[in-house]
């Protein structure tokens, strides 16, 4: 696993098996969430309240440019 970002508790990070859709995976404790970093949306999630998700795909919107060209640089894209 690779971190990407740390933010608002939130753990923003790769698998060394991932796949197209280029996504996201989450986690916060216990919470879990996967984001499509194209189109913003949400894949699946556990434990995550609305508020949190809410808070999760605008902090993808913000960081959608540099979590593009990490999955590129990670997955040679």
């Amino acid at each position: 696993m690779s971190t990407i970002l740390l933010i608002e508790g939130f753990r923003f990070f790769f698998y060394s098996n991932e796949h197209l859709p280029m996504h996201i995976p989450i986690e916060k404790a216990e919470k879990t969430a996967q984001v499509n970093i194209e189109n913003i949306e949400l894949i699946k999630s556990f434990g995550v309240n609305s508020k949190e998700l809410n808070l999760i795909s605008n902090l993808v919107l913000e960081n959608q440019e540099l979590l593009n060209r990490k999955w590129n640089e990670y997955f040679g894209n």
